[in-house]
């Protein structure tokens, strides 16, 4: 049965109808109409359809819209717009970091979360807060040079 609920997401708040078991992903794309987050494998593994909730990186896949509760959710588009783009987009597009660009937004979302826990992370630690979301391009290496620029580009070097 559908039940009423109020969503924060990217500081607005939305009041969706929806079963408890929907997942978010499925909130974001069709109810809010929002395309940063992907479906990728439906199954938590791969992270495109990554969010922030609460400040934690999370499989929107795998998580019931009834578990969100009062975390605000932050989607790609919550992040920056193209005429002011979030350090982490920017250093995506100076990095040229994505080819078919399809698992950007996990690596994004996920390079953001690990840049405000650590803003200033190593090389393996970067590539171990990526390590679970998979890029079939073979954009790693870019992704984290990407990753390693927000970060110096946060502390103005």
């Amino acid at each position: 049965m559908a039940k009423q609920f109020a969503l924060a997401v990217n500081g607005k708040t939305l009041a969706i109808e929806s079963e408890p078991d929907t997942p978010l992903l499925y909130v974001l794309r069709n109810d809010a109409a929002l395309s940063g987050p992907k479906f990728g494998c439906g199954l938590g593994q791969c992270g495109a359809c990554t969010v922030i909730l609460d400040g934690v990186a999370v499989r929107s896949c795998i998580t019931p819209i009834a578990s969100v509760g009062d975390a605000k959710v932050t989607t790609l588009e919550g992040l920056g717009t193209s005429e002011a783009p979030h350090r982490v987009q920017q250093a995506f597009m100076d990095e040229q970091a994505a080819q078919c660009g399809y698992c950007t937004n996990g690596m994004i979302m996920a390079a953001k979360a690990l840049l405000d826990a650590n803003p200033n992370p190593r090389t393996d630690e970067v590539k171990q807060a990526l390590a679970k979301n998979l890029c079939r391009c073979g954009s790693h290496l870019r992704i984290v040079r990407a990753v390693l620029r927000a970060a110096s580009t946060e502390r103005g070097q």
